[in-house]
């Protein structure tokens, strides 16, 4: 049995896998990202195996290895690579690509098998472009969208940090913020999409998606274990 850990700056997602590529995974899981949250896996599951992403801390990368550390495995960390299951990275320096953002393009790549946009709307937002010829061209990374709303809490004297409702003319300045900072959002991803085909989906991977879905034009699927899946198809296609 394997286990796949995805350690992002707020959550830890984690999940079960039996190793082959097309089945069906047999447990998943969250907990926040730091050094007191625990790893719980179902009564029975022993890993043989631990594949882990991670964009945390050293401490909290540590304090995975130490909860896996009652069974005989040592956690393989996945970097970015030139290549991995037929996904060439087209970054200036591949190993400076982070891992989250690689390993949900193979796991878009492995959907699509073409051109795509692959947005990971988590702490920070990653908007990635891959071309039909499966060349991971690049992207951008922009504050996400709780990120944003904070920043102009933390940053002004007289904006709130408060929920407010998108709607296309506000008229309250809770309402003012959050649509701000939505449309910056989808504006950023329309500006990146323009560049691909109009068939081209967009690959909708992080917690904040759900909020961003709907003001995305043209074909687009939500897949909450994006990197989950890119780290399972990386191990599959390394043949180990």
């Amino acid at each position: 049995m394997n286990l796949f850990i995805d350690a992002g700056n707020t959550r830890i997602k984690y999940a079960g896998h039996d190793g082959r590529a097309h089945a069906e995974w047999l447990f998943h899981d969250a907990m926040s990202s730091n050094v007191s949250a625990q790893l719980v896996l179902p009564p029975g599951f022993a890993p043989q195996r631990v594949i882990a992403v991670s964009v945390a801390s050293a401490d909290v990368n540590a304090h995975i290895e130490r909860q896996l550390a009652q069974w005989p495995v040592t956690v393989e960390w996945f970097h970015a690579s030139e290549i991995c299951d037929g996904l060439r990275n087209a970054y200036e320096d591949p190993a400076q690509l982070g891992a989250d953002r690689w390993a949900a393009a193979i796991g878009a790549w492995n959907r699509v098998k073409g051109a795509c946009l692959v947005v990971g709307a988590g702490t920070a937002t990653t908007i990635d472009i891959i071309a039909a010829d499966g060349v991971f061209a690049g992207g951008c990374i922009l504050p996400g969208l709780a990120m944003m709303q904070r920043s102009l809490a933390s940053g002004t004297a007289a904006l709130p940090l408060a929920a407010g409702t998108f709607t296309d003319v506000p008229r309250n300045t809770a309402d003012a913020i959050f649509s701000g900072c939505l449309n910056a959002q989808l504006g950023a991803i329309a500006r990146m999409r323009a560049g691909l085909p109009a068939f081209a989906p967009v690959l909708l991977a992080g917690g904040a998606g759900e909020a961003l879905i709907d003001g995305i034009a043209g074909p687009v699927e939500r897949v909450p274990r994006l990197v989950l899946e890119g780290l399972l198809h990386g191990y599959a296609s390394s043949g180990q």
